[in-house]
């Protein structure tokens, strides 16, 4: 489906403000940059700032990108065939290889994520966020498994992955932060799913394969 130009305005204006907003926070810290700053610096109105992001919150951390059913997302996605701890990997391959912007391969995220991790704020949307992708991967787990509410395995399998996505968002933004070119550090990124991967083993690697008929209800 093509992108009418009402739409792509909307984009263009909503990545403005984000972009122009994240370089406040950067520069002076989140916490000392208001919603009125932004707007001023974007050359919008504050209202307008509103209608596009939620909270201030959203503008480092727009639900689009940052989703709860991010993991869950990727598993309900899988091919047929694929466990939904491979469909996982594969996704992160997929990302990394492209320089998704989600991940931060991107020049200059190292200073980003310096802001973000001295705002306790987004520290602590961070955390939470983090714990609702487990969960909501755990209940999809479950849910495809059929498995009773007193099984542990799908939070198990949901924690083991969301470890594993924490880390390489912790790797990331480490690497970023020390200097290294977003090549580097996407090649680490490879090598960190590669041995994860080998350590995860075989039961864990084929729980949860989807069936054809899965693909075709």
């Amino acid at each position: 489906m093509t992108e009418g130009l009402r739409e792509r305005k909307k984009r263009q204006t909503r990545r403005h403000i984000s972009d122009t907003a994240i370089g406040l926070f950067v520069e002076r810290g989140f916490e000392h940059v208001t919603i009125t700053e932004v707007a001023a610096a974007a050359g919008v109105s504050a209202n307008t700032v509103y209608n596009y992001f939620e909270t201030k919150e959203n503008l480092v951390l727009p639900p689009d990108q940052a989703s709860p059913q991010r993991l869950a997302d990727m598993v309900r996605d899988r091919r047929p065939g694929e466990g939904a701890v491979p469909a996982v990997l594969r996704t992160l391959r997929e990302e990394v290889r492209r320089r998704d912007r989600r991940l931060g391969l991107t020049d200059g995220f190292g200073r980003v994520f310096v802001m973000m991790r001295a705002a306790p704020t987004l520290t602590a949307r961070l955390e939470d966020l983090g714990r609702q992708m487990t969960d909501a991967l755990a209940a999809v787990l479950a849910e495809e498994t059929d498995t009773t509410p007193a099984d542990p395995l799908p939070h198990v399998v949901a924690w083991q992955v969301g470890a594993l996505h924490e880390l390489v968002y912790t790797e990331i933004g480490r690497r970023t932060a020390a200097g290294e070119d977003p090549g580097t550090i996407a090649a680490a990124v490879l090598d960190i799913l590669d041995a994860a991967e080998d350590l995860l083993g075989g039961r864990i690697l084929t729980y949860a394969i989807r069936e054809e008929s899965q693909c075709s209800e």
